[in-house]
């Protein structure tokens, strides 16, 4: 078997087995939160028999083995279950709030990945110059602020003093997608700073080690120009690591916008998910934390796989 394909099918291979032993988890971690799922239905007020018959129609009586084996069957089919606090199916419920994350995502990376390697690129050719300089500042500054700052910071100002976007992301279907746009402008901006500063200076580290070889050398007796050696013969060698740290930072797009999404009240998975967490709603909780989970893997999966098939060792052995 040729040793490309075959590391790819072991990083698909991993990845599965990653997800089932994170799913294993996921169960376990949700069984041991404190409070009790029919109390927080049925309050404080219900009586002890009302409990036990709402914990045996929920089935929370059973053993736990076989409580997550129909869990994991029914996700196997698609069925994420019902939500406990309001009767909804949570696949239908989480398919619209996923692709409100999704959109608020790749917006952010629309923006974030093209100016990170724009300012890598920058840095590069005017190395331990001024302009190095202060885009490592200003992008390290970016990513040393909790995002929750810098939201309310940008609402303030931006949103609350000069009125040029909204400081509730709210959304909905019938809006054109020029309103979308403006609703979520403060949420992109802050995704994008806090992504930014990763991307540019592992962009500006590859680069600059790709700069160390013998082939960069020559292409310099021959004269050619610094920014015509760094785009077309130094970048293009960089790509793997870049590759990496941009899939990486996609997937904190999409699993790490819950902090954000709070803050800005956008309807989307991570205020799904601290919505029903405060509700105990034990399968909603269960089923965010596996979405989120096959999202983060299965993008580190492909920066491993973008990784193995841009290796010319790899794709062309001896």
């Amino acid at each position: 078997m040729n040793a490309a394909v075959k590391l790819v099918a072991q990083r698909v291979a991993l990845g599965l087995l990653l997800l089932f032993l994170v799913s294993i988890l996921i169960f376990v971690g949700t069984l041991i939160l404190p409070g009790d799922v029919a109390q927080s239905i049925l309050g404080q007020s219900a009586t002890p028999e009302a409990l036990a018959n709402l914990r045996k129609e929920l089935g929370l009586n059973e053993p736990a083995l076989t409580r997550y084996v129909s869990w994991l069957a029914g996700v196997f089919h698609g069925d994420l279950g019902t939500a406990l606090t309001s009767g909804q199916d949570i696949a239908e419920s989480l398919g619209r709030r996923l692709g409100n994350t999704l959109f608020l995502a790749f917006w952010a990376a629309i923006i974030a990945v093209p100016l990170a390697i724009f300012l890598g690129l920058l840095a590069v050719r005017y190395r331990d110059r001024w302009p190095d300089k202060l885009i490592s500042g200003v992008t390290l500054a970016s990513i040393s602020i909790p995002e929750f700052l810098i939201g309310y910071v940008l609402m303030y100002f931006i949103g609350v003093k000069l009125g040029w976007a909204p400081s509730v992301a709210m959304m909905n279907d019938s809006m054109s997608l020029g309103q979308k746009l403006h609703a979520i402008a403060l949420p992109v901006a802050v995704l994008t700073l806090v992504v930014l500063a990763h991307m540019m200076r592992m962009t500006r580290a590859a680069i600059l080690n790709v700069m160390q070889s013998a082939y960069i050398e020559t292409a310099e007796l021959k004269g050619l120009s610094m920014f015509t050696i760094i785009w077309r013969h130094a970048f293009p060698n960089s790509i793997a690591p870049i590759v990496n740290v941009v899939m990486l930072n996609l997937a904190y797009l999409v699993v790490g916008v819950v902090v954000v999404e709070v803050v800005f009240t956008y309807p989307g998975m991570g205020q799904y998910l601290v919505d029903h967490v405060s509700k105990r709603d034990v399968p909603v909780v269960q089923a965010c934390g596996l979405v989120f989970a096959a999202v983060y893997i299965g993008l580190n999966m492909v920066a491993d796989i973008v990784s193995i098939l841009s290796n010319p060792r790899l794709r062309h052995p001896k």
